[in-house]
């Protein structure tokens, strides 16, 4: 009958200019397709570079490496009798666009460039390429002579212009087009289109998942049609994670669902549907005179997806959306991103100062998940998660089973000990290391402290003291900052050092655990052991923190964490009293870090500077908080955040998890060198609060 056709799409991990390994990829992605029966592949943005490659797209190195894999795809026996879809950088007219090249039996059918560029948050796509604006119009291409010479073709298609086989009618959208109030699946559906596709690198977010979901399958509900979706996945060598979910939906149903995290580098999922779904879906609904735009310039293709022989072929059924909780996703996604880095990097594993506190505790149960993903990955099978261990451990015949054994063997944890540590934080640590099973050390930081501060004395003939024994400030500060800073030294040392120590080849990067709020605040030494190699809670929140332990005490029955949760966070710098912290964070920052994180959301989310958050906030604070109060916070807030902003400048690279991230380098564009005093704004909240009567005040 010639009316079912089969589709697939994928995730595919690939990594910022690994061309070789990212031809692998996408030619086994193209062999699992046709496998399946599939007649379409499509594949993620700019698969064949790699999405993250950022300023190295202005290389002409990017560009022609991009058409050397394209080379390959073409002449490769694995592309042939199925329609290929694949992302690279072209550069057109000496503009660079970012595109679509769609392919068929060494044939290039058509270049379609992006439109509407992903712009914001992360992203910066119009440092690097230009939207194609004309709508409906195509121009010729003129084809490199290496492609020419494989496929014979002088010029092909270049715009906006979809596929036109002998049983339907192909579009394409690329990632943020999907995203936009003007999208251009509506058009093209309105105009016959009756299959959409999208290749994207859309990254990780906690709880962005449902959003991604429910924008394809509005897309379809509303103007009918089937819907595929490629997403990358895994770290790009970067900061992001890019969480696969690659799916397949039709008239408004989700068909198809690929995992959000995984090891495995290459996923397929296909779908059986039925066009005359779609046609008789849209019988209703698409009437093309109400758009006023011309038709799609259509490109012929003497080729189809369906059969004719289709009848006895079952169609896939709706399927409801698995989604995980944020818990899960903590565990999961810096997981991945973990072991992607781990892998990538050439190193031995990770090593972990571990205070005992909620913040290093999550990162040694995200290592520890990590170590679970990996055992199970191996016990399903995956050939390159066991090659990638077994070169990460050094050892050939090793097949990691136990989770626990497994974290031995690639993380080692540290608890270091000063004479204001307490022996709860000290315990504490080490009950979490053995249950999940990390290499753990006792260091004692005591000499070194009182090494450097010798010195200090040896100069200058002071001896800086506490303020608990009667030292300014300035002296207070600096004790705590010379054991924040000595940790950092020898956390280098040890992870460089101590495989060696124990006869083993290799080293060790050096995890950081510093949160969103901490460093919205800018509440860590600079240069202390929040300095590190990566930091995989660096975008997360201490309140999604707190929870996500509370989901490790059931899932990984980590008992130890309970005591944790139970612990005020401390920094533990400063004098024990009678043996007990006297310092903690809260009382630090002058705020609880639920209040942080509304306000991190108010000032990155809501745009909001002190003013206009003082004014949001005196009405979701009124139960708790007076306006006089709210001001302070507000006010104690942006002087923490401005006199430390200096800080994000070197903050460690982190997992991005959390919109109201404050790493500079990437994300929050903001100066780093401030006024701090903010004299006209805080004079608008003061007059803002002496405005408001004592009656109204206490309401």
């Amino acid at each position: 009958m010639g009316r079912k056709v089969t589709l697939a799409t994928c995730s595919l991990n690939q990594w910022a200019l690994d061309f070789e390994g990212n031809l692998d990829r996408i030619l086994q992605s193209v062999e699992v397709a046709k496998a399946k029966g599939a007649k379409y592949r499509l594949g993620p943005e700019l698969e064949i570079c790699g999405y993250g490659c950022a300023d190295h797209y202005y290389e002409s190195d990017t560009l022609l490496h991009s058409f050397e894999v394209l080379r390959k795809l073409l002449e490769s026996p694995v592309t042939q009798d199925i329609i290929c879809d694949v992302g690279m950088p072209v550069m057109h007219h000496n503009v660079r666009y970012n595109c679509r090249v769609i392919f068929l039996n060494r044939k290039i059918l058509l270049i379609r460039p992006k439109m509407l560029m992903a712009n914001t948050g992360v992203h910066r796509e119009l440092r690097w390429f230009s939207p194609w604006t004309q709508t409906r119009q195509v121009e010729d291409y003129f084809l490199p002579r290496m492609i020419h010479e494989i496929t014979g073709q002088d010029t092909v298609p270049f715009g906006d212009c979809v596929l036109s086989t002998k049983d339907t009618c192909i579009g394409s959208e690329i990632c943020q087009e999907l995203w936009s109030p003007n999208s251009v699946h509506i058009d093209m559906s309105l105009d016959g289109v009756e299959i959409v596709t999208n290749g994207s690198a859309s990254h990780h977010e906690l709880r962005k998942a449902d959003q991604r979901v429910k924008v394809v399958t509005s897309a379809t509900a509303k103007c009918g049609g089937i819907y595929l979706y490629a997403n990358q996945r895994g770290c790009d060598g970067d900061r992001l994670y890019y969480d696969g979910c690659a799916m397949i939906a039709i008239n408004g149903d989700t068909v198809a669902q690929g995992a959000q995290f995984s090891l495995d580098d290459v996923e397929v999922i296909t779908a059986t549907l039925d066009l005359e779904d779609v046609r008789s879906y849209r019988g209703e609904k698409c009437h093309p005179h109400l758009t006023g735009l011309k038709p799609c310039h259509r490109v012929k293709v003497d080729f189809s997806l369906s059969s004719h022989d289709d009848i006895f072929l079952p169609t896939h059924e709706p399927i409801d959306w698995r989604y995980h909780t944020a818990e899960e996703e903590i565990s999961l996604g810096p997981a991945c991103w973990l072991w992607d880095y781990l892998r990538r990097s050439g190193q031995a594993g990770f090593l972990l100062p571990l205070s005992g506190g909620v913040d290093s505790s999550s990162t040694a149960c995200i290592v520890f998940s990590m170590c679970v993903q990996v055992c199970r990955a191996v016990r399903a099978g995956d050939p390159q998660v066991l090659s990638d261990v077994r070169r990460v451990v050094g050892d050939e015949s090793y097949s990691p089973v136990d989770p626990k054994e497994l974290c031995d063997r690639v993380l080692t944890t540290c608890y270091m000990s000063s004479e204001n540590s307490s022996t709860d934080t000290r315990s504490r640590a080490q009950e979490l290391a053995s249950q999940i099973g990390s290499t753990h050390l006792n260091i004692n930081i005591d000499l070194a402290v009182k090494g450097l501060l010798g010195i200090f004395s040896a100069v200058t003939g002071m001896f800086p003291k506490f303020r608990a024994n009667g030292g300014s400030h300035r002296e207070n500060l600096a004790l705590q900052n010379v054991q924040a800073r000595v940790r950092m030294v020898l956390a280098y040392l040890f992870a460089q050092l101590c495989l060696w120590a124990r006869g083993k080849p290799g080293g060790l990067l050096v995890l950081g655990s510093a949160n969103v709020d901490e460093s919205l605040t800018g509440y860590f030494t600079k240069y202390d052991c929040s300095s590190a190699d990566i930091n995989p809670i660096g975008g997360i929140s201490k309140t999604d923190l707190k929870s996500f332990l509370s989901y490790c005490v059931d899932t990984f029955h980590l008992t130890a964490l309970n005591g944790i949760l139970a612990a005020p966070p401390t920094a533990e710098l400063e004098p024990l009293t009678d043996g007990q912290v006297s310092q903690t964070d809260e009382a630090d920052m002058g705020m609880t870090y639920k209040e942080l994180s509304v306000i991190g959301r108010l000032r990155k989310i809501s745009k909001c500077g002190p003013f206009s958050m003082f004014c949001k906030l005196i009405h979701m604070w009124k139960d708790t908080l007076s306006p006089a109060e709210v001001s302070e916070k507000v006010k104690r807030f942006f002087r923490m955040y401005s006199v430390n902003r200096h800080k994000m400048t070197t903050v460690t690279p982190s997992y991005h998890a959390e919109v109201y991230s404050p790493d500079d380098n990437r994300f929050d564009l903001r100066q780093f060198l401030y006024n701090t005093r903010w004299s006209w704004q805080f004079r608008a909240i003061d007059e803002q609060v002496s405005q408001i009567s004592p009656k109204e005040q206490n309401e």
